[in-house]
């Protein structure tokens, strides 16, 4: 019992000298180097610092992207609207104070006469193309009064908003005979040689009486233009 005692009593002596001499180590060392740790803790400090410095730096890298990649997205769809309709609404088209200019011009005699008109009203709202194309249908199937008169073409010489000027060629008929026939339902004109469009009509054969039917689809012979005119004026709807 005594050995027990007599061993344990010198394990705690050892381990408290173990401790007193690594405390006094710890001392002695601090006590000739004492710029040893304060040199850690200030380089552990200082890389800190620089941490915290990248972070922030990298933090108004982020920011500024951001703020350009704003300044480079593309316009609001509202506005891109807003531009199509300015560019919509600078395209000219005619208007019902449009100035409207007619040019008659006698290819037989090489005379020209100028007259302003009042513009029709089918071509108020059209734009250049659209009015070219209004003009060329009224060139394929002209008013009878115009036929009366000679005519032979229509062209655009001027366009804008504010003024639409056109040139209407003139050139007298000679008397001459004519063709009455059929095309797609429809009565058309041929001239005395039966083969040369003179002009289409909107008269349906059918609503024709049929003794006439009969001699149309034969061909029927008109002598004058006198003649002609009459026969549309009478059977056009």
């Amino acid at each position: 019992m005594k050995l027990v005692k007599r061993i344990s009593l010198f394990m705690t002596l050892s381990v408290v000298m173990l401790g007193l001499g690594g405390w006094g180590a710890l001392k002695a060392e601090e006590f000739f180097y004492p710029h040893r740790y304060s040199h850690s803790m200030e380089q552990a400090g200082t890389e800190t610092a620089d941490s915290f410095r990248q972070s922030v730096s990298q933090l108004a890298d982020a920011v500024s992207s951001v703020g350009r990649g704003e300044a480079e997205e593309p316009e609001p769809k509202e506005e891109q609207e807003q531009v199509i309709e300015t560019a919509a609404a600078d395209i000219a088209v005619v208007t019902a104070d449009t100035l409207y200019l007619v040019e008659q011009v006698n290819l037989d005699k090489g005379t020209v006469r100028e007259s302003e008109e009042t513009i029709p009203v089918m071509y108020i709202g059209l734009n250049r193309e659209e009015l070219l194309k209004a003009l060329s249908a009224y060139e394929d199937n002209p008013p009878l009064t115009e036929l009366e008169q000679g005519f032979e073409a229509i062209e655009l010489t001027a366009f804008s908003k504010d003024r639409v000027a056109v040139c209407k060629y003139y050139k007298e008929q000679k008397p001459q005979g004519f063709y009455l026939m059929v095309a797609d339902h429809f009565i058309v004109v041929y001239e005395e040689d039966r083969s040369t469009l003179y002009m289409n009509t909107d008269i349906l054969l059918e609503r024709l009486p049929d003794s006439l039917q009969r001699e149309i689809m034969e061909g029927k012979f008109v002598a004058s233009e006198e003649e002609l005119y009459l026969f549309l004026e009478s059977y056009s709807s």
